[in-house]
């Protein structure tokens, strides 16, 4: 798992979905399903705090500068 693509796409085997139409919200959606992943035990540890360092990245990318 490289970028936010490839959580996405992990996501959609599971039937999650996001799209809420700015990539910001996205991004705070798709933290918070891996949380629940990861709280359900659906997950492991290291690829959880992987998707999470990511999405930390991701994040602050985008507050910087918004693409929306």
């Amino acid at each position: 798992m490289k970028n936010f693509y490839d959580i996405l796409t992990y996501l959609k085997a599971f039937g999650i979905y996001i799209h809420l139409g700015k990539r910001l919200w996205d991004i705070e959606m798709a933290a918070l399903e891996v949380d629940n992943l990861q709280k359900a035990g659906i997950i492991d540890n290291k690829k959880y705090a992987t998707m999470k360092v990511i999405l930390a990245h991701e994040h602050r990318l985008e507050e910087e500068n918004p693409s929306d």
